[in-house]
């Protein structure tokens, strides 16, 4: 006799729509400030969209505010640590999973104890470092500090992957002629797309909604990042709640979209480059 399961699904998806909601609630209410004219945060109106909502927040954004340059800078500097976190993880992880050399186990456990601090302790010897080249409120100087946090992840999470493609797959392209280098950019790295999305996507994340590294960083108002320029809404005596929430939402989408875009390499590269050595 099959027992009905109806009452055990109606709670389950009761309890999802729940913390749906939870999830959801918050963007709604900044896109309903974004609508409301002038600075108003708080409203008495129970509605989403507010009765007299506009899109003034939106044009003074794009129009009157150096948004778009802000935009160009962020661009520039994710771009770049993504670009650099996909090559440099996906090179060091290989190395790791495949070469047997004096110092791996060491540096493994290196790789893996950065990631028990919090980046900020890092921060003051970053800066000095920085600072002695010259790289302070430069594009370089910030990509490099991103670079650097964001890579032991990436190494380790390529190399997770690594170890679950077979190495005779490169023996076998070796004895048809390919040479190292060869085998693993023929057969391996397309391989390896799930691990190279999540390395991407980590390191594209990781730079594009940073603040406090770019606040110490970068001086000239006219290299700031998003994260920078929406703090310049907020002022010591008033904040401009509609710019901020306009600001908030338009920085987001980008993230929504490269998550909609990977969402079919996210779980293979998830659960596959978690695998014990």
């Amino acid at each position: 006799m099959v027992k009905n399961k109806w009452p055990t699904r109606i709670l389950i998806y009761a309890i999802l729509l729940v913390f749906v909601l939870i999830a959801v609630y918050p963007v709604i209410r900044v896109a309903s400030i974004s609508l409301r004219p002038g600075d108003r945060l708080l409203s008495t109106s129970l509605a989403l969209i507010p009765p007299d909502a506009t899109l003034d927040n939106f044009r003074i954004l794009f129009t009157e505010r150096p948004f778009l340059r802000w935009v160009l800078n962020s661009t520039i500097v994710s771009f770049a640590v993504t670009l650099f976190g996909v090559a440099l993880a996906s090179t060091a992880g290989y190395i790791i999973s495949r070469y047997k050399f004096v110092g791996r186990t060491t540096a493994m456990l290196s790789i893996l104890t950065t990631q028990m601090f919090p980046a900020t302790m890092l921060l003051l010897p970053m800066y000095i470092i920085i600072s002695r080249l010259n790289l302070i409120n430069t594009y370089v100087g910030l990509i490099v500090v991103y670079s650097a946090t964001a890579l032991p992840f990436c190494v380790w999470t390529m190399k997770g992957f690594y170890d679950t493609i077979p190495s005779s797959l490169e023996e076998a392209a070796m004895i048809d002629g390919c040479n190292r280098f060869q085998a693993f950019y023929k057969v391996v790295f397309p391989l390896a797309s799930p691990a190279l999305v999540i390395t991407g996507l980590f390191s594209f994340i990781s730079s594009w909604s940073e603040y406090l590294v770019a606040a110490q960083v970068l001086q000239d108002p006219v290299m700031y990042t998003l994260p920078l320029g929406l703090k310049q809404f907020q002022q010591s005596m008033s904040t401009e709640w509609g710019l901020y929430a306009a600001g908030a939402l338009v920085v987001s989408i980008p993230v929504i979209g490269l998550f909609l875009f990977a969402n079919r390499w996210l779980v293979g590269g998830l659960t596959l480059g978690g695998v014990k050595e």
